[in-house]
């Protein structure tokens, strides 16, 4: 009965997602930034499906240092996670919540929440739209925000502090959580901490939007690596995380029915011959088809290649790309898994990368935009 539910609500989402962009011409493209400089929040473009081509990026929200977007399932909403240190005279950041006018793109702001600790830096939303989750890079903690009707936030239904250190005391004296990701199931929340070296494992009640421990309660990684993003497989069974500090990725099996991670190899995301210090890594994907999992290189300035071997869930090193800009951060991989999306932090612009589904080989379409201090980039299939 457990698998059966299992397996329903894998197709529910992969359905949802498949459902999403079947026929569509063009991608609308969000973009989260840093502002400060030119930047005045999240900018919209739209990729062409059949062209790979970018439009120029447009306005669509001002809003404060929005680094990481989610988009609610249905499309209706988008979710920014604010990265402030001071929110209404309280040391956390904000989440924001939008509604998406699925005409011209543009957001409208429904409300403003607290992220419950300073410098959130990664949303997500539960694949029944039913809350939304934040991690809190500069206080160490995590938060679940229930979904009201209509897409409002209510205030944070938990907020859960991380505790410990690890190895490296310069970046890991207290824990920074970097991201948290749903697993496949709905039941469960994973949390990448930095400065743990682990990653959180929660038990996950979307209905209350409420998260508690679970047991057991974290997988630990590479001592040292300082966990940044973490990827599931498309078939759930497998897990990647990008290690920010030792520019590596980590494979894991994941156990879906008992919420528990296995750790199966840490791989270099750097070439041999590459000695050059101040390396790190910001993102890592899964292609859609499964085939092929990305990182990206802050330093080298490049996406890292691998393949996937099914039967062992393990690695094979392809090559890099480079993302012809400065310090690739986020990058996004668009739903029918044609093009990658590099955003170049320092340069100021997006890449535009077409992706071979046989080999995972990226080649540039010499197509780009410039927008201010991207980080971040999410697709909704137009109507």
């Amino acid at each position: 009965m457990w698998r059966w539910l299992e397996l329903s609500l894998l197709f529910l989402v992969f359905a949802s997602v498949a459902g999403s962009v079947e026929g569509a011409d063009k991608m609308r493209v969000y973009i989260g930034t840093y502002t400060g400089g030119e930047s005045q929040g999240i900018y919209a473009s739209e990729l062409d499906l059949k062209t790979g081509k970018l439009s120029p990026p447009e306005l669509a929200a001002e809003v404060d240092n929005p680094t990481f977007l989610a988009i609610a399932p249905g499309g209706q909403q988008l979710y920014a996670a604010g990265e402030i240190g001071n929110f209404r005279g309280k040391k956390a950041g904000a989440v924001s919540a939008f509604e998406i006018n699925k005409a011209d793109g543009k957001l409208t702001l429904l409300n403003q929440e607290s992220s419950q600790g300073a410098g959130p830096c990664f949303v997500c939303v539960d694949h029944t739209g039913q809350c939304v989750l934040v991690a809190n890079y500069g206080g160490g903690s995590i938060a679940s925000l229930p979904i009201e009707k209509g897409g409002k936030l209510a205030p944070a239904a938990s907020s859960i502090q991380h505790e410990g250190s690890s190895i490296d005391k310069s970046r890991q004296a207290a824990p920074h959580a970097h991201s948290i990701n749903v697993d496949p199931t709905n039941k469960y929340a994973l949390a990448a901490d930095l400065g743990l070296d682990k990653i959180l494992i929660y038990d996950l009640d979307p209905k209350a939007a409420t998260l508690k421990p679970h047991d057991p309660a974290f997988a630990a990684t590479v001592p040292g690596g300082g966990p940044r993003h973490l990827a599931f497989h498309p078939d759930g069974k497998f897990a990647f995380v990008c290690n920010e500090m030792l520019s590596s990725v980590t494979s894991f099996a994941y156990d879906a029915k008992q919420g528990q991670l296995t750790l199966l190899e840490t791989l270099s995301t750097l070439p041999q011959d590459y000695n050059k210090p101040g390396n790190s890594t910001a993102e890592v994907l899964v292609h859609p088809n499964g085939k092929f999992v990305y990182v990206s290189n802050r330093g080298h300035n490049s996406i890292a290649i691998f393949a996937f071997d099914a039967a062992t869930g393990k690695l094979q090193a392809l090559g890099h790309q480079s993302t012809n800009g400065k310090t690739p951060r986020n990058f996004g991989i668009d739903p029918t898994g044609q093009y990658l999306l590099a955003c170049n932090q320092d340069s100021h612009t997006v890449q535009v990368f077409r992706i071979d589904p046989a080999t995972g080989e990226l080649v540039a379409t010499g197509d780009s935009i410039t927008v201010p201090m991207p980080v971040c980039v999410k697709f909704l299939a137009h109507e």
